[in-house]
């Protein structure tokens, strides 16, 4: 299988619940690369205000976005690759990521808001309630053609074809 370059990080990106995680691991796995989940470098804060079902803000976001561009400029000096899981739900957060990093591509996880609230209704053990999830597709600014490390990547099918299409993306 051919191999990101070295230096590359790889963003698995999209509103909570599209199965970034799950993906993200696994597609890191498939391309023998470090795999680093955004919602471990949140910090304390963060965590807690989303638990009681408060929404993050730009402010909240931007400690969080700094170590995630951080962790890829680490990557990007080290010659590793990376598959790095952060929502970067808007234009100014991925540019925040890309500041000092040309080794830096984004795979939006999408679907649609039914399927996606469905999914997160059955999930457990995570601190983002489904009252937040109307939030992020709201704050979600939808990448154009501008963006053109961005690649979407729909999850209306089962995980191993979700996994396949990104592979298929990074080749």
């Amino acid at each position: 299988m051919a191999q990101p370059d070295a230096g590359t990080s790889l963003i698995i990106m999209g509103v909570s619940s599209t199965g970034k995680s799950v993906v993200g691991a696994q597609l890191a796995t498939q391309l023998g690369a470090k795999f680093i989940d955004g919602d471990d470098l949140h910090p304390k804060a963060n965590i807690l205000k989303m638990a009681s079902g408060q929404a993050l803000n730009d402010d909240d976001r931007a400690p969080w976005l700094e170590r995630i561009r951080d962790v890829v400029f680490s990557v990007e000096q080290k010659n590793e690759v990376a598959v790095v899981v952060c929502s970067a739900l808007k234009r100014a957060y991925r540019d925040q990521i890309r500041e000092g990093n040309g080794q830096v591509r984004f795979l939006h996880l999408h679907g649609d808001f039914e399927l996606i609230a469905q999914r997160m209704q059955a999930r457990k053990g995570h601190f983002m309630p489904l009252s937040l999830l109307e939030n992020q597709y709201n704050t979600l600014e939808l990448p154009g053609a501008e963006e053109a490390d961005v690649t979407a990547i729909g999850v209306e099918v089962p995980l191993a074809q979700v996994v396949k299409r990104c592979v298929d993306a990074v080749r």
